[in-house]
């Protein structure tokens, strides 16, 4: 098993066991083993132990080959007392006080065993509204989520981690310019990641420059009017200056659910992958692209049979994940184990472009996207197929879209692309289905305050093989971050290795949209556009998003927030070890 610098900084700050004293008790082999042995326990209940045994074998050569890897809590918790091993939550906030001061204990409760969570509130009466019980006003939803952001502010997820929340208000609610702009002051609301539940009658609206009712939540009534121009145009405008909020096409979701006799679907998971019902929890993996690859004859091929059998093995993992799961509160219980979501992702899709001599920022690669996540989505429904026959299909399926179908189902949903950020460090690959941000690089809010930087290994790699590598063509790359001016490098090997911000917007959004196409749950992407870029840009943006059939978008303009995660360029000294010294070029080669 081989480990970046990187990964076995993340690792040891955030996955390792450690002892009460805080000294770390186990090695990343003995960590995979423990994920390994803990989910193939599942296996007891439908089966024997030499069928558990070699489930914890073939789990444990998967892991450690890093052809996929689970969410981070599963990763954490596994075989821990903790046990809780789901990523992904959406807690509802009604109209009360009882009900707002439970949802912040609930989030409590799940951040601190490493979950993410969700809120809707689009339930809460506006702003100056009258309280009947106290004749008192309203302070608004606003003014609650700034509680949820301080408690978060104190909570460590699993002890290793700050909390992260997806806070949503409809487009509708009365409140909603107040929401819009609530992170324009630098430092609100940091532990949020901000979405506007967009209707279908508010692009209709907008469509016809026409005015939109604002409708209060427990009156149901016409608070007001607004302009949809003046609305749409607010949104993008605090998007392109901040980042938030992103938009939810909240009327498309509840479209696609197959359960929505269970209710509405009102907010997802952090990252917006997961959209989910109140008090769903869902478990993810990523597969590894990169590890999917093989070279015959100096060529790289994707390898669809080995793609096949690795989906069928994690599906299983995954519903294995929730027989062993233990759940923070009764309610995510009972209604994960009812539907049995599971989110079946990817990562290393840059890397593998790249690997197979496809520009990310070409018609090829949005058509290998369609291609890809067909077979992995049939995939996984075959498998989940299978495993309905073997355990019986998941106790809500009556009141499902398969019932209807007769298409007996074992999990719910399959299917979402997650940010794959921490794990994707530790595979050595790049992030779900994000292109290369840059070839150099540098990354916070991975390992507290340390900023940790990258240079993508298969550049190098390259750049050793094809034998221009050099010490000042490599300062150069650590000081630019990408290699489109630099004149050494030849214009194929640019084309191959173009980066995020090089990308135009369109083609970023075809390629979420490609994916979407095969995803029953959602897509987890960032929309990149240089600084330059202006807010005509990012309404073109949404607009297209939604004409192509994406469940949400999230915008991020280079250089709009004063601290961002990911930074174009590096520090030399931080590989001044690894990378200025004298490479073979037959240990380097690709």
């Amino acid at each position: 098993m081989n480990l970046s610098e990187n990964a076995k900084k993340v690792l040891d700050a955030r996955y390792l066991r450690r002892d009460a004293e805080g000294y770390i008790i186990e090695n990343p082999e003995e960590l995979f083993r423990r994920v390994a042995n803990s989910v193939a326990q599942a296996e007891l209940i439908f089966g024997g132990k030499d069928k558990a045994e070699y489930w914890e074998e073939k789990f444990y050569e998967e892991l450690t080959s890093f052809e996929f890897l689970p969410n981070s809590p599963t990763l954490m918790n596994a075989g821990t007392p903790v046990g809780q091993l789901s990523a992904c939550f959406v807690i509802p906030v009604e109209d009360t006080i009882e009900s707002i001061f439970k949802a912040i204990k609930d989030m409590a409760l799940i951040q601190r065993t490493g979950g993410g969570t969700g809120f809707s509130f689009s339930r809460l009466r506006p702003k100056d509204s009258i309280v009947a019980s106290t004749g008192g006003k309203s302070s608004g939803p606003v003014s609650f989520m700034k509680i949820f952001n301080s408690a978060t502010e104190h909570i460590k997820q699993g002890g290793r981690r700050r909390g992260a929340n997806m806070g949503v208000l409809r487009v509708d609610h009365p409140d909603i310019v107040e929401f819009v702009t609530a992170k324009l002051e630098e430092g609100a609301l940091t532990n949020f990641n901000l979405s506007v539940g967009i209707t279908d009658n508010f692009m209709e609206a907008l469509k016809n420059d026409d005015v939109f009712e604002l409708v209060h939540p427990v009156t149901n009534k016409t608070t007001g009017k607004i302009k949809a121009r003046f609305l749409f145009e607010t949104i993008a405008e605090c998007a392109w200056s901040s980042g938030d909020p992103g938009v939810l096409f909240i009327d498309r979701i509840n479209r696609a659910h197959p359960l929505s006799e269970l209710g509405e679907i009102e907010s997802t998971n952090p990252c917006g992958e997961l959209p989910l019902l109140p008090y769903e929890s869902c478990n993810l993996a990523s597969v590894n692209l990169s590890r999917m690859v093989d070279k015959t004859n100096g060529k790289y091929t994707l390898n669809w049979q080995k793609l096949k059998t690795l989906i069928h093995d994690i599906v299983r993992f995954l519903d294995n994940v929730i027989e062993i799961n233990k759940f923070p509160i009764p309610e995510v219980e009972s209604i994960t184990k009812s539907n049995r979501k599971i989110g079946l992702g990817i990562m290393g899709f840059a890397e593998m472009l790249i690997m197979l001599g496809i520009s990310y920022s070409s018609v090829e690669a949005v058509k290998l996207a369609d291609k890809l996540m067909s077979f992995i989505y049939n995939e996984a429904f075959v498998a989940s197929t299978k495993l309905a026959n073997e355990r019986g299909t998941f106790p809500n399926w009556g009141k499902s879209t398969y019932a209807l179908r007769n298409k007996k189902i074992r999990n719910a949903t399959l299917t979402s692309i997650a940010p794959a950020g921490t794990i994707s460090i530790i595979a050595g690959t790049s992030s779900g289905i994000e292109p290369l941000f840059a070839i150099a690089y540098r990354r916070s809010n991975v390992l507290e305050d340390e900023i940790i930087s990258e240079v993508n290994p298969l550049f190098l790699k390259y750049i050793k093989s094809e034998k221009f590598y050099s010490k000042d063509l490599l300062r150069q790359l650590l000081e630019e971050g990408n290699i489109q001016n630099i004149k050494k490098i030849p214009e194929e090997v640019k084309r191959i290795f173009v980066t995020a911000l090089e990308i135009p917007y369109e083609l970023h959004i075809r390629m979420q949209a490609s994916f979407q196409k095969n995803v029953d749950n959602s897509v987890s992407k960032t929309i990149n556009m240089p600084q330059d870029a202006t807010v005509d840009d990012v309404k073109s943006a949404y607009i297209m998003a939604y004409e192509l059939g994406c469940k949400g978008i999230a915008i991020f303009r280079y250089g709009s927030k004063k601290q961002q995660v990911l930074e174009i360029g590096s520090d030399e000294k931080a590989f001044e070890k690894e990378y200025f010294t004298k490479c073979d070029p037959d240990a380097c080669r690709m």
